[in-house]
């Protein structure tokens, strides 16, 4: 049996946001300061980041006055595993379901398929993967 993927909360992904929009390993203090959107407890910050820990998402060097922290997943390669769990779960891995509900109540408009056909004639043509 596949090991399954394992996931992050709301607060976890918010701290991973924060240390990979940093590119270089922070401390507890300097995640804090880079979480703009919250207000955290600095036992509760500690916790959540030993915690990433555990899960494999984050590594701790222990130093003299302060561990610092890194990533050791990358932004990209969890925003593509959660992006393919999303369309499977919700979607029946149908990208065309996907649109069709987001266009029916309005998340998406006329403007963004045109993006989205300009975005797919690109990639035809054998363009740049990127958004």
């Amino acid at each position: 049996m596949p090991e399954e993927r394992k996931k992050l909360g709301e607060a976890e992904l918010e701290i991973m946001q924060a240390l990979w929009q940093a590119g270089e390993a922070l401390t507890a203090p300097r995640v804090m300061e880079a979480l703009l959107n919250r207000s955290w407890a600095m036992g509760a910050l500690i916790t959540v980041l030993q915690r990433l820990v555990q899960k494999g998402f984050l590594a701790c060097e222990k130093r003299p006055r302060a561990s610092t922290y890194a990533p050791l997943v990358s932004q990209e390669d969890y925003l593509a595993g959660e992006g393919k769990s999303f369309l499977e779960r919700l979607y029946g891995n149908s990208f065309r379901s996907m649109v069709a509900s987001f266009y029916g109540s309005n998340v998406i408009g006329d403007n963004d398929i045109a993006d989205l056909q300009r975005y797919l004639a690109e990639l035809q043509e054998g363009g740049s993967k990127d958004a």
